[in-house]
């Protein structure tokens, strides 16, 4: 029997070893978790009725309403208890869709996508009297969340972003 070189018989341990290593079936001994940054600060919109502290919506004391969602929530975008699912999007300061329909009736989920980097947006659905049925949270892009909205009546609603008020859409609950 012939004998391998040395050089060449440390390279072929050296791929041995790697791919036991690579093969292995226990799961990593570490995890990931996303960075956090400080809440952005939000100037206060003259007569807007939105708070004038720094903090976001989320901690704004009875600023959140029944079935709003922090962002990055684990709700799936294909639905909640509702099982459908609303996109709107949010780019240069402005809803990419104007008009967006929701079912009447049955919980649902809207897919919030804010493209604008370094901006706040989110979305406040309101009725025809201009009370507000639904807030969700602020999200600084860019980032996505998952809002839970209640059921709501069949009917035309307005959706507004509390921070910029000139960004409107209208949903239509039918």
């Amino acid at each position: 029997m012939r004998r391998l070189p040395i050089p060449l018989a440390l390279a072929l341990a050296l791929v041995a070893i790697l791919a036991a290593a690579c093969s292995s079936s226990s799961a990593p001994s570490w995890t990931y978790a996303a960075p956090t940054s400080p809440p952005p600060s939000q100037p206060a919109a003259s007569g807007s009725g939105a708070p004038s502290s720094a903090a976001p919506a989320s901690q704004v004391p009875g600023s959140q309403l029944p079935g709003s969602q922090a962002p990055g929530s684990a709700a799936p975008a294909s639905g909640g208890a509702g099982g459908s699912a609303v996109q709107i999007s949010a780019m240069n300061v402005a809803f990419e869709q104007q008009s967006v329909t929701a079912p009447a009736g049955a919980a649902f989920t809207i897919h919030f996508d804010n493209k604008d980097a370094g901006q706040p947006h989110n979305i406040d659905i309101k009725d025809a009297s201009g009370a507000s049925v639904f807030k969700g949270d602020l999200v600084t892009g860019p980032a996505a969340a998952d809002y839970q909205v209640p059921a709501l009546t069949a009917g035309s609603y307005t959706f507004v972003c509390d921070v910029h008020p000139n960004m409107t859409g209208t949903l239509t609950a039918g």
